[in-house]
Parts: C-alpha cells; sequence; structure tokens
C-alpha cells in the first residue's frame, strides 16, 4: 500500500491556520514524509486528482462556488477535518451576517454586481459532513499535530473537551471574573489553547468557540456586574466565532431585548 495522500484546502479565510502547519518545521518534514501531500497552494505547486485521505479544510464557506466546491471535496475525502474559527464557526467574517450584505458591498467594491456572495457566511459542517473540527484563530500546533498522528496510526484523535476554565485550574490560574479583573469568555469556551490568555492577566475572547455545554445565557449577568454594557456584551460574543448557533442566538437576544428597551 501507498501511504496515505492528504491536501490542505483554503477557503474564505486568512491562510492563518494552514501556516500553523507550515510552523511545525521539524515536525512537517516527518509529515512530508509519512504522506503524499496531493493539494497544498501554501506549500507546494503540485496539485493532484482526488481521492483524499485526509482533507485539512480552511475556512468558512461564503460564495456559491465554495458551496459546490465543498461538496466535491467531501465526495473525494475519507476523513475531512474543518481547521480553525473560520471553518467552524464562521470566523470574523461571519459578522456581515448581522448587517446588510448589499450596503457592505457597495461601500467596499467599486462593481458589486460583479460579485457573487451568498445571504449567509456559514461554517464547513453546514454544508458538508465534518469528521473531526480543530477550534481556534489559529489552531493550536500540539493538536494539529496529535490529531495527523492519530488518523495516520489509524486511531481516534483525542480532542480537547471541557471549558477554558479547567485549563486555568490546571494552570493555577485565579478566576478573572470572581476577582473581578476582566471580562472573561471562558466559561462558555472550548478547551485547547491552555488558557495563554487568562494566564497574562486577559480575558478569554473565545477564539476557540463555544464548548458543547457553553450557556452564554448565564455568562451575560455576570458580565453586566463588570460593567459591561449590552451592546459591548453583543460585540465579545460576535466575535471570531460570530456564526456559531449558540453564541448568534445569545446575540439576537440581547440585542433584541436592548433594543424593544
Amino acid at each position: 500500500m501507498g501511504k496515505p495522500t492528504l491536501a490542505v484546502w483554503k477557503f474564505t479565510s486568512c491562510d492563518g491556520c494552514q501556516l500553523t502547519l507550515l510552523d511545525c518545521e521539524d515536525e512537517l518534514l516527518a509529515i512530508a514524509d509519512a504522506v503524499q501531500i496531493k493539494h497544498f497552494p501554501e506549500a507546494t505547486r503540485k496539485d493532484l486528482p482526488g481521492p483524499f485521505d485526509v482533507s485539512l479544510v480552511e475556512g468558512s464557506i461564503s460564495t456559491p462556488a465554495e458551496a459546490e466546491r465543498i461538496k466535491r471535496i467531501r465526495e473525494e475525502t475519507g476523513t475531512l477535518v474543518a481547521i480553525g474559527a473560520c471553518a467552524t464557526s464562521g470566523g470574523i467574517q461571519a459578522l456581515r451576517n448581522f448587517a446588510d450584505l448589499d450596503e457592505f458591498q457597495r461601500i467596499i467594491y467599486p462593481h458589486p454586481e460583479f460579485l457573487h456572495s451568498l445571504e449567509q457566511v456559514a461554517p464547513i459542517a453546514a454544508h458538508v459532513d465534518v469528521d473531526y473540527e480543530l477550534r481556534g484563530c489559529p489552531i493550536d500546533k500540539r493538536q494539529l499535530l496529535g490529531l495527523l498522528s492519530a488518523l495516520l496510526k489509524g486511531r481516534r484523535p483525542d480532542l480537547p473537551k471541557g471549558a477554558v476554565c479547567n485549563e486555568c485550574k490546571q494552570r493555577g490560574v485565579n478566576c478573572l471574573l470572581v476577582e473581578g479583573k476582566e471580562p472573561c469568555l471562558g466559561p462558555i469556551t472550548q478547551a485547547g489553547c491552555g488558557a495563554i490568555c487568562p494566564s497574562y492577566n486577559r480575558g478569554c475572547y473565545g477564539c476557540f468557540g463555544p464548548s458543547d455545554s457553553a450557556q452564554p445565557e448565564a455568562l451575560i449577568p455576570v458580565l453586566s456586574r463588570l460593567g459591561l454594557a449590552d451592546p459591548d456584551i453583543v460585540r465579545m460574543l460576535r466575535t471570531y466565532n460570530a456564526a456559531a448557533p449558540k453564541l448568534a442566538a445569545a446575540g439576537d437576544r440581547l440585542e433584541g431585548a436592548h433594543d424593544d428597551a
């Protein structure tokens, strides 16, 4: 049998998560030796046809062409992994879901009539089945290496579970919310970053997206007691993971309540 085949795909994104793979440096050599890379524009001109054993997909779906392309990739891929906040929760570009798309296009582009955009920016899983997700903006290098190693060895990847609060406890970091120091999304954010920001007395801003057990509505009163106005809380919820259903719904309700008042 030949080497497993790997493809890395870009949709609407900044390329940061693909660069995380390139930043693996020494480990990248081992990966390149263990697989046949069929498609990875950031690293090689090689562009070989499928099928692909593993596809890493960065970016959100924002155009009709992308919606069709991800379906073709899914059909040719054994294991599809969405990498990064854009691919798993829409990314920053999903902020346009809460605004007038036509107005944005008129402001930014001299000829918006040439554009073909979907009404809503969406994560990969909104269009095709996804086997695994790596969260973050960008993704964590250790998680990426662990996932690729597991897939190459034929075992199920061991991905983080729970919230960032668990990682704060593991690192001995005092809770910024309990001490009233900083607004923090740690209680509703998926673990995996190692609690980097709270370790430096900066509140978690949720780049790993909502955890499975996240309850944003329960956190909103806590953020209010720290002095955040409703519009500021909405902005906290609508950042790197703007299209995540739990965050989008909580932001919509809070914004609606504010408008009604």
